[in-house]
């Protein structure tokens, strides 16, 4: 996973705004690299009850990217697997 260009990215645009497909209840949390349509896939230790796995995604997007966990939001697909997330750099 290319993390540095997406923070890159993320520091020139000022903005991301990802497509990830997650992957609930793996053994730990990490990327495991894009799907064909470009989305990428993320595992997540934490399983999808209760929010559970939505909040570790968004602190494992916000300590990868470098950015405070209120810069991270989940746009769609709060109760699906694939979800649309937006990341705002720090003004």
């Amino acid at each position: 996973m290319q993390v540095d260009a997406l923070r890159s990215l993320l520091h020139a645009e000022g903005k991301l705004a990802l497509c990830i497909r997650v992957i609930p209840k793996s053994s730990c949390t990490a990327w495991a690299g894009s799907m064909a349509d470009g989305a990428l896939k993320v595992k997540l230790a934490a399983v999808p009850e209760k929010g559970k796995a939505n909040d570790e995604l968004v602190r494992f997007l916000a300590s990868e990217l470098g950015v405070p966990q209120r810069q991270v939001e989940i746009v769609s697909g709060a109760t699906g697997r694939l979800k649309q997330v937006r990341v705002n750099r720090v003004p």
